[in-house]
């Protein structure tokens, strides 16, 4: 079974499980070829917020009522490895590391930048003698998606591999959280085409598509 595996860039842009793909536009210049162009119009945007080294808070998926069915009729008990909890039917993971940029959406294409980092937390698939964890989450909102790493029984299966597909379509705008946080949700996360037929093949099932909808996300990250 082949998994994609995340690209290294210089500079990787991020969205929490939440900022990914709002379909939010880029810049453009107009004007006649002959005109001076306006300086204004090339600059950057000014960020709303900006956090360079990520301190804590958490990510949160609220898992979808027909995940939770789908993993009841495949006989699926879910788990938490490491760090992570179970808590009223969301998974919830500790954030680690990373940076992000806020931008005024619609100014800038990706309008929230970065990375955010979750080491050392995840969540597990069991069915009988068999255990899938996928673990240490990372966040690409420049390609919507989510990488992990995956082990079979203890076993490492495959690293950095693409596990989730992010839809930030009904993502809502950027609120002020208690405690001087930043709160994004909203974010759809959906079953990578990578994904779904590794958990087919391990658990000896077809019954997991692309585009299962897991649940939706909130990020919460500290802004202090």
């Amino acid at each position: 079974m082949r998994f994609m595996t995340k690209t290294t860039t210089s500079s990787k842009t991020i969205a929490g499980l939440a900022a990914t793909a709002l379909l939010a536009l880029p810049l453009a210049a107009c004007g006649s070829d002959d005109a001076a162009a306006d300086p204004a119009e090339d600059a950057a945007p000014e960020p709303v917020a900006q956090v360079d080294d990520l301190t804590g808070k958490t990510t949160a998926v609220q898992l979808d009522a027909g995940f939770v069915d789908a993993l009841t009729s495949l006989k699926l008990t879910p788990g938490v490895v490491g760090d992570a909890a179970l808590t009223d039917g969301a998974l919830v993971f500790p954030i680690t590391g990373g940076d992000v940029t806020y931008y005024e959406p619609g100014s800038i294409d990706p309008y929230v930048q970065g990375e955010i980092d979750h080491q050392g937390s995840g969540f597990s698939l069991t069915a009988g003698k068999t255990t899938v964890d996928l673990t240490n989450f990372t966040i690409d909102p420049g390609t919507s998606q989510l990488f992990g790493d995956v082990a079979v029984n203890g076993e490492t299966a495959v690293e950095d591999a693409f596990l989730f597909q992010l839809d930030g379509r009904t993502l809502e705008p950027l609120q002020s959280g208690p405690g001087g946080t930043a709160v994004l949700t909203g974010t759809e996360v959906l079953i990578s085409e990578d994904a779904a037929p590794l958990l087919n093949d391990t658990f000896g099932t077809k019954a997991v598509k692309p585009g299962l909808l897991v649940g939706v996300a909130t990020i919460t990250i500290n802004t202090k």
